[in-house]
């Protein structure tokens, strides 16, 4: 990103970008709380925690591990030992750089709950022509087959205890894990896939924020 901080903390929109991805959790209804893994020592949360965060106490920090399935493993670890939350609760792991979730979106989710016994992803069919380069170079390969090719969204849920499970088996055992969906896989399961709205970007470069600020500024 270029920036002189995490790109979960560049403004946005009146904002920190992570103010704006937990609008939309801190004002359902349905959601009773929140766990942001956090690196420890991270000054930029702690701010946030003393000043405009501080009013929500459903709000919950959890270390941070060295990859994302480390710090989603060790937030589940702590509703568990910390909130004592039973593992047929429903979660939900949202990346702290998708400011622009629906709340259609979101309903969408919670509307499955429980009721999805293999998990749930936000997700959105492929529409572009999918190019696979040569190995180790920038040159085409092949075109590969978008049939059946969704991107990856997040939230993605699934029971606490289900999911807890099938990261700490993933993790333990060597397995590539990219997202929950990836050790509910791993578990043997077909988690599935619910058509999202393609504005749930993910702030990677900085012209993604450009976007952002668009589609936040257009929101009623």
């Amino acid at each position: 990103m270029q920036a002189d901080r995490p790109k979960q903390y560049l403004p946005l929109v009146g904002k920190t970008v992570i103010e704006h991805t937990l609008d939309c959790f801190l004002t359902h209804p349905a959601v009773t709380g929140i766990v942001v893994a956090v690196s420890e020592g991270d000054p930029f949360w702690a701010e946030l925690m003393a000043t405009t965060l501080n009013q929500y106490p459903q709000l919950h920090t959890a270390p941070g591990g060295r990859e994302r399935s480390d710090s989603v493993l060790n937030a589940l670890d702590y509703l568990v030992n910390t909130l004592q939350v039973a593992p047929d609760t429903v979660v939900l792991v949202h990346d702290a750089a998708r400011p622009c979730l629906s709340r259609t979106d979101l309903d969408k989710l919670l509307t499955l709950g429980a009721n999805e016994a293999a998990g749930a992803i936000l997700a959105i069919p492929v529409r572009d022509t999918m190019k696979r380069a040569q190995t180790g170079t920038t040159r085409i390969s092949r075109t590969e087959d978008r049939n059946g090719l969704w991107h990856a969204l997040t939230p993605q849920m699934a029971s606490l205890g289900l999911l807890r499970t099938a990261l700490a088996d993933a993790l333990e055992k060597g397995v590539a894990v990219t997202d929950e969906a990836s050790a509910l896989e791993h578990a043997g399961l077909n988690p599935l896939l619910v058509e999202g709205d393609a504005r749930n970007l993910k702030i990677t470069r900085p012209a993604d924020l450009a976007l952002a600020t668009f589609f936040l500024s257009a929101t009623p």
